[in-house]
Order: structure tokens, then C-alpha cells, then sequence
């Protein structure tokens, strides 16, 4: 590892360290209420979201004194860590299921999310994969090896079954692979032959993702589960106006109609209580975090370091579109959550993480003395 002088640490892009540590700080806030810490006195929540912040800066300062390029060279031991983090869930006595869906494992009263740390480990290596077809993306026989190579990791996040996780992965790829040179008709013609086969999609999906599906597809049919806590999402977002009901005001939230607020549906709480000024905040806030990393993905001194800064905010861009759009009914619910706002470790160390990745690229775009 490399030593971390006070001249280095200036070359960290502290613009971007600021802006997630805002939009933390602002999801804290968010969660008192989420949690009903501001009734009940229990702020357990908070103090856990606390120590998995500390945590995950802890993980920022180890991964930015490791240079990325070095991580480079070993690119396919973090490919086969990839395959083993999203492989141990199925360990008798390890894996945990839970709703359905085996994502985690338990380690003693801690339950961690592997695909959260596999996310990491598979952009640090399809970097460098997609890297070597650089420029060389330009017919369907050139794509597919590069594809295929993605495949094992796709299918084991369908094996879960998580197809919300998956789509994060598909990001990631089409991200790297579009900042590689992929054509863009063969972009096109994609997504044609992906709506046309999605009735064969449909039908090899799991039977609650079928639901979740049906559920979007009929937004005012109650009997499926799925619909009610979208339609109290909209109640919840539709009923703050433009400045909100006032912090601890919610009636959806507080009274308890809104499920999983402190979680997949936090953006409601923030829309009611908050209201249109509160969303556009929180939209403003991602949207200065994502224009900066683009930033630093043009300024960074070389391809990998580009393709690393463009998996990490293909990642974010999804998860925050998505998770934003399930809330208003304009996406299918899935489980992801809203980054650095909503309550879970594994998903704030991992989402942490990246931004370590992001910095340690950026810091090193200009000779750096250890």
C-alpha cells in the first residue's frame, strides 16, 4: 500500500467527498422519521447507518492507497472473487433466505449482502476486460465474447433470484462496453429484439417477479400485493404539494400506511414530509454526484481509470432512477435502495466503497509522490 501524504489527500476530489457526506447527513435526518426515532426515542437505526458510514470510510482510505492500476494487473482474481461472493449464499448454515430471494449471509448477528462488495469486485475486473475490446465493438461477432464474459455473474444474480440486482449489472457492462466503442446500432436493434422477447422474459422469471410485473401493469388492482405500497407511495408523494407537510408531519409515514419507508420507499417519505422542494433537493444533490464523476472520468489518465468511474456511476445512475421511479409508479418495484439515503449497511459500505474508487482514480490523474 501506498503512503497517504497531506499532499496527496489534497489531490482527493473533496467536491465529491462533500457531496456524499450531504446527501448522508440529509438521509440521517430522513431516517429519524422513516424510523419513528423522533416518537419512540430508539434511534438503533441511526447509530447502525452511523457505524456503516464509519466503516465504509475506513474502506475509502484502503482502497484509495491501493493504485488502481495495480488492482488492474490482478483483474481476474477479483473476477473469480466475484463468482465466489455471489456463490457462498448457497453454503448450508451461511446463506440466508429471506422474502424469497437468497442474497445474504449470516455472520453471526450481522447478515451482509454479497452482491453489494461483488458489485465492486466485478467493475474493478470487467474494466479491464472491456478495456481490451476497445474499439473493437463494432459487429455482434466482435460483442458477444465480450458479453459472454459477463454471463457467469448475470446468471448467478438470476439464481438468487434478484432481477433488480441483475439490471444493475447489465449497467455496469453496457455502461463500459458503450464508453468502449459499442456501435450504436447494434445498440438499437438491442433493445428492439429485447421488447420482442420479452414475453419469453416474462415467462422464465420468477413467480414474484411475475407479480411485481402484473402489479405495474395494473396499477389500480389492489389484490396484488405489490400495488399497495405504491399506491400509498403516491398518496404519500401526491399529498406533500410543492413544500411538504413539515419534517415528523407525515400522516402515510408516521401513522404507519407507508411500507418500508425507511428503505425502498424513503423517497415518499421525503416527498411528503418535505414535498416537491425536499425531491428536487434530493434530485439536485445526486445529479451534482453524477456529473462529477463523469468529470473525473474525462480527466482520468487512462482508459481503465475512465472504465472504472463509468461502471460506478452507471451503477448509481440506475439504482437512483429506479428506485425514484418505483416510488411514482413509473417503474416496477424492485428492492434496491436509494444510495447513502436509505437504511442498510451493505449498501452503504458498498456504495462507500465505489465512491473510493472513484476517488482513487481522480487522485491519481497527476503524478503523485509517496
Amino acid at each position: 500500500m501506498d503512503k497517504l501524504t497531506i499532499k496527496n489527500i489534497r489531490k482527493l476530489n473533496w467536491k465529491l467527498i462533500l457531496n456524499v457526506t450531504i446527501i448522508f447527513i440529509f438521509g440521517l435526518v430522513m431516517l429519524t422519521t422513516a424510523t419513528h426515532a423522533n416518537i419512540t426515542g430508539n434511534y438503533k437505526y441511526i447509530i447502525k447507518q452511523l457505524l456503516a458510514f464509519g466503516i465504509g470510510m475506513v474502506l475509502i482510505i484502503c482502497i484509495i492507497k491501493i493504485d488502481y492500476v495495480k488492482m488492474g494487473k490482478f483483474y481476474k482474481f477479483f473476477y473469480i472473487s466475484t463468482i465466489i461472493l455471489l456463490l457462498i449464499i448457497w453454503v448450508p448454515g451461511l446463506g440466508v433466505v429471506q422474502e424469497g430471494s437468497r442474497r445474504w449471509i449470516k455472520l453471526g448477528p450481522l447478515y451482509l449482502q454479497t452482491s453489494e462488495i461483488a458489485k465492486l469486485t466485478f467493475i474493478i475486473s470487467y474494466a479491464k476486460i472491456a478495456q481490451s475490446y476497445k474499439g473493437k465493438l463494432n459487429t455482434v461477432k466482435e460483442i458477444i465474447p465480450a458479453m459472454l464474459k459477463a454471463m457467469p455473474v448475470l446468471f448467478l444474480m438470476l439464481m438468487q433470484p434478484d432481477l433488480g440486482g441483475t439490471i444493475v449489472f447489465i449497467c455496469i457492462m453496457f455502461g463500459m462496453l458503450f464508453v468502449s466503442g459499442l456501435n450504436g446500432k447494434i445498440i438499437r436493434n438491442t433493445i428492439l429484439i429485447g421488447i420482442l422477447l420479452l414475453p419469453l422474459i416474462y415467462n422464465i422469471l420468477a413467480p414474484h417477479q411475475k407479480v411485481r410485473i402484473e402489479a405495474f401493469l395494473n396499477p389500480n388492482d389492489l389484490s396484488y400485493k405489490g400495488n399497495y405500497q405504491v399506491v400509498q407511495s403516491m398518496i404519500a408523494i401526491g399529498s406533500g404539494g410543492i413544500k411538504g407537510k413539515g419534517l415528523y408531519e407525515g400522516t402515510q409515514s408516521q401513522n404507519g400506511f407507508l411500507p418500508v419507508p425507511d428503505s425502498d420507499f424513503i423517497f415518499a417519505v421525503i416527498g411528503e414530509e418535505l414535498g416537491l422542494i425536499g425531491m428536487g433537493f434530493v434530485v439536485l444533490l445526486y445529479g451534482m454526484f453524477l456529473l462529477n464523476m463523469i468529470r473525473e472520468a474525462e480527466e482520468s489518465k487512462d482508459f481503465y481509470g475512465t472504465l472504472i468511474i463509468v461502471g460506478v456511476a452507471s451503477m448509481f445512475s440506475y439504482q437512483i432512477i429506479q428506485n425514484i421511479g418505483m416510488t411514482m409508479a413509473l417503474i416496477p418495484v424492485t428492492g434496491l435502495t436509494l444510495p447513502f439515503i436509505s437504511y442498510g449497511a451493505s449498501s452503504l459500505v458498498g456504495s462507500l466503497a465505489a465512491v473510493g474508487l472513484v476517488l482513487n482514480v481522480g487522485m491519481r490523474k497527476r503524478k503523485i509522490n509517496f
